[in-house]
């Protein structure tokens, strides 16, 4: 009898995160904060290091045919800066490691860390290593992001609790348009390589695809007001699939109305013209690079007159419900539907 081959795809990124979790053991009593969240936690004594790592893959992660270097450089450093806001810590350094084949000059190599550089002036981050390899399977990036945080001050996933109000920031599904409106010019440009790419009026959504910012100046913002959120992750999945991940994580259930989530009219009219519900876009398109928290009822006051932050909706005691209220008065549930790298493989 054959061994029973499970398949990647069967399980998805979570499923064989927690499956690689499982059997991981911690060694060492600095080690705070393993596999699970976004980013590990060392106890330093008198504060935590945060440190995440990402990796970013030609042909998974972003397609050269109009992702300029120079934006790839900086959303490189931008998404691992944004798990390390994640977790309520301020980024201090991050490393850089590629793989790229003989197709890449010394020219591109250089526009590439030309957007690194511009990201770490732009989150007061050092870059302070890495490595280069050859790579027979395009190009491939791995940033590892580290900071530093008061113990007192972080946030986990999992700190959450009932009634806390549910905050994000930002406007959500833009990113996800802006990635069809490329791809659908790509594919004009395929057929007819003299057609134009016609990107203008969608500046915005474009923008939140090739460049995301990571929300430092959120929590920047968040301390000089003295709110700590009680759990907090960053939207890199969809919004349904982190409220998920916050449900889980506390143990408790989460309530979102659809009529409260931002988003962009640039993200309504382009869904409109695509035939995409632009609420489907931002509970599940992903890469909007928002911070999702909660935070206590105790500090709505703080916050309320926040432009950049809304409040959608309320956990509560039913940790396997996790609902939405539409527009129509309907109750939806929420759903992880955000990308599974593997499904094609």
């Amino acid at each position: 009898m054959s061994e029973k081959r499970t398949e990647i795809s069967d399980i998805g990124e979570f499923g064989l995160i927690d499956k690689i979790n499982t059997s991981t053991k911690v060694r060492n009593e600095s080690t705070v904060l393993g596999i699970g969240d976004d980013a590990a936690l060392i106890d330093l004594g008198h504060s935590y290091t945060a440190v995440s790592t990402d990796m970013l893959l030609e042909g998974v992660h972003f397609d050269l045919s109009y992702m300029p270097l120079q934006h790839l450089g900086y959303k490189a450093v931008a998404v691992n800066v944004s798990d390390i806001a994640a977790m309520n810590a301020v980024p201090t350094q991050v490393t850089v490691n590629i793989g790229i084949s003989n197709r890449f000059s010394i020219e591109a190599v250089d526009v590439f860390y030309q957007g690194v550089h511009a990201a770490c002036e732009n989150f007061n981050v050092d870059l302070v290593g890495g490595d280069t390899s050859s790579s027979a399977s395009g190009f491939v990036i791995s940033v590892t992001a580290i900071g530093a945080i008061d113990k007192n001050k972080i946030a986990k996933r999992s700190g959450a609790g009932e009634n806390d109000i549910i905050c994000v920031t930002g406007d959500l599904g833009g990113a996800y348009l802006g990635l069809q409106v490329l791809e659908r010019e790509k594919q004009v440009f395929l057929t007819n390589p003299e057609m134009q790419p016609q990107l203008e009026k969608y500046n915005y959504i474009v923008q939140r695809q090739l460049k995301p910012e990571a929300r430092m100046d959120i929590i920047h913002e968040l301390a000089d007001l003295s709110v700590v959120p009680t759990s907090m992750i960053d939207i890199s999945d969809g919004l349904g699939s982190e409220l998920l991940h916050l449900s889980k994580a506390s143990g408790l259930g989460v309530q979102i109305f659809e009529d409260k989530l931002p988003i962009d009219k640039q993200t309504y009219d382009t869904g409109h013209e695509l035939g995409i519900d632009a609420t489907t876009a931002a509970l599940n398109g992903g890469e909007d690079y928002e911070l999702l928290f909660t935070v206590s009822q105790d500090d709505y006051e703080k916050l309320k007159l926040h432009a950049d932050i809304h409040f959608i909706g309320h956990m509560h005691k039913e940790s396997n419900s996790s609902i939405m209220q539409t527009k129509g008065g309907n109750t939806v549930p929420v759903t992880a539907q955000g990308w599974n790298h593997y499904k094609n493989e």
